[in-house]
């Protein structure tokens, strides 16, 4: 079990990105957050099994209007969380 920090770069907002975040998190069984940043980033702390946390990544790189440029990840310490939500 792993937990990322994540910020997308890119057409990441106004395109139902956390939308899909949210309902694919909670389809693999993932806990965290997604929000809008101000400057036109995407932020996610997501922790699951490393497999799920790839499979939500590609199944938002494969959403029609999504476009991400860049992915900056960092690794964070485990959290006891029982859901994934939109902050």
């Amino acid at each position: 079990m792993i937990r990322k920090h994540i910020i997308f770069y890119g057409r990441v907002q106004g395109v139902g990105f956390r939308y899909y975040s949210v309902h694919k998190a909670r389809q693999l069984g993932l806990t965290g957050w997604v929000k809008n940043c101000y400057d036109g980033t995407v932020e996610m702390e997501v922790q699951g099994w490393e497999e799920q946390i790839d499979e939500l990544i590609l199944f938002l790189e494969r959403q029609a209007y999504i476009h991400i440029d860049n992915i900056d990840v960092k690794s964070q310490e485990l959290k006891d969380e029982r859901d994934f939500y939109e902050r």
